[in-house]
């Protein structure tokens, strides 16, 4: 009977060894100092991650985006450590500027979209995410914010967005008619002519009222190129004051795009609808604003000569 024990006892220790050493991994062994790479879930592990990821719980439209922003930077401005503004905001959600430039009526026609009235247009989803940066990110778009400013050549009919020396965006734009008319807004004869200078945005409307100045018909509806009405949109408009005078030549949206590249203003300048919102992303209250009548530019090497519209040369 021991025998018997003593035989069991020996096949269980040579089924353990085998059991043991026939099922070992071989696995590779880490030097002590080797890093511990895991998902990174915790909020401010890496320097680009925001401070807040906001989920929309509902769509916002144009007319609903302002008061929007408004309420979202007074709920976390307290939060952050910089001046929380909604050019910030927008400049760190990547894609939210082209939301807006594809509101444009003429855009949405080419994709076989009318839209009647742009106000309703959704430009933020639900279920969207929102970020706000943390502070190294939010001071380095800021800086980036602050570093644009507008340049505005009349007889190119280009409006170009810079950032210090280089060319972010080059936008179309219409000028001033030649001659002067009679504006019953501010009753007297003006000089339709767009006045050239330097300055900056002084005031933006973000709510405009669309208004003849000559007559001071307001405007409810407006007439497309494609001969469709449908209502003004809810677009910024940006006045900038030149060489300390205000001229009333505002920067803002056009709904006729046949009238881009020519004299055709009552001094404004006009842009595209998509253009619009791009300019006013990029130009708060502050931006340099330079309008000049260059008539030789430097395009791909070449220097051009540009028509005299004005007749300045004579």
């Amino acid at each position: 009977m021991f025998k018997k024990c003593k035989y069991n006892v020996i096949i269980f220790l040579l089924g353990f060894v085998i059991l043991f050493f026939g099922c070992k991994k071989d696995y590779p062994k880490l030097p002590i100092d080797a890093p511990i790479i895991v998902k990174d879930t915790i909020p401010l592990i890496k320097k680009d991650t925001p401070l807040f990821n906001i989920i929309l719980e509902k769509d916002i439209t144009i007319d609903e985006y302002f008061d929007f922003v408004k309420d979202l930077i007074e709920k976390y401005d307290s939060l952050v450590s910089y001046p929380l503004n909604e050019y910030l905001l927008v400049h760190a959600n990547e894609g939210l500027i082209d939301a807006f430039v594809q509101s444009d009526y003429y855009f949405q026609m080419e994709k076989g979209n009318f839209i009647y009235n742009q106000k309703e247009y959704v430009v933020l989803r639900k279920q969207d995410t929102l970020i706000i940066p943390n502070e190294k990110n939010g001071s380095q778009i800021q800086a980036k914010i602050n570093s644009y400013w507008i340049d505005i050549n009349i007889p190119e009919y280009k409006l170009r967005i810079r950032q210090g020396d280089s060319i972010a965006h080059t936008i179309p734009v219409r000028v001033g008619q030649i001659g002067a008319r009679y504006m019953s807004t501010v009753k007297r004869e003006v000089d339709m002519k767009t006045k050239t200078g330097e300055g900056k945005i002084v005031t933006i409307n973000r709510d405009p009222r669309w208004q003849n100045p000559v007559d001071g018909h307001r405007y409810e509806t407006t007439l497309r190129d494609d001969l469709h009405r449908t209502l003004v949109p809810r677009i910024p408009f940006l006045n900038p004051e030149i060489n300390g005078h205000r001229w009333g030549q505002l920067i803002h949206p056009t709904t006729n795009q046949e009238t881009l590249g020519k004299a055709y203003s009552n001094g404004c300048i006009g842009t595209g609808e998509g253009d619009a919102w791009r300019i006013y992303f990029h130009a708060p209250i502050g931006t340099k604003v330079v309008i000049r009548y260059d008539l030789e530019i430097i395009e791909n090497g070449d220097t051009l000569k540009l028509k005299d519209i004005y007749r300045y040369k004579k």
